[in-house]
């Protein structure tokens, strides 16, 4: 069984990603400790709420995730999560990512469309990948955000239009 590792920075929505990990069959630990990211298989960084506050909170971890990453073994991040993998986010001022991929996080642009973006959107598989076997282009996801990763084509595993093209998965591999 494949241990999994949801870090608890303090912001985030552990408990329904922590469910849904063990109903597919993983163990999983949400853990405060940097020293537990070590002993997993996966790791992930949920988020719900700012991608500033995010930052400060991650900071006991820095090490932890970036020799996590440096291992090979795979870490990914949900809503906020994914933002904080970026280089950067104009969000509650320029704030610095964890720079695992590159690219930034970016204020919708003002349009007709409201913002956040808060509902059903289809993806486009831009990339053959096993993270999204089973899912078929054009799949229906749910969105609650005014920010969007702004990243090169080679990191986007799927995209959506919200007014604009933005990817709603990267990868870096």
């Amino acid at each position: 069984m494949k241990k999994i590792v949801i870090i608890d920075y303090g912001l985030g929505n552990l408990r329904s990603v922590q469910k849904g990990l063990e109903h597919a069959g993983a163990e999983v630990l949400i853990s405060k400790d940097p020293a537990d990211i070590e002993t997993a298989d996966g790791l992930i960084l949920p988020g719900v709420g700012a991608f500033s506050d995010a930052m400060k909170n991650i900071v006991p971890f820095l090490g932890s995730i970036h020799d996590y990453v440096a291992s090979g073994k795979p870490v990914l991040g949900i809503c906020l999560g994914m933002q904080m993998l970026m280089t950067r986010s104009e969000e509650g001022g320029l704030t610095e990512g964890l720079d695992l991929v590159p690219g930034n996080v970016v204020k919708f642009p003002r349009s007709e469309l409201k913002v956040p973006q808060m509902g059903w959107n289809s993806l486009t598989i831009e990339q053959d990948h096993p993270f999204y076997e089973g899912v078929s282009n054009g799949a229906f996801v749910y969105f609650v955000h005014s920010y969007y990763v702004d990243t090169d084509a080679s990191h986007t595993l799927a995209s959506c239009d919200y007014g604009i093209d933005f990817a709603a998965s990267v990868v870096n591999s």
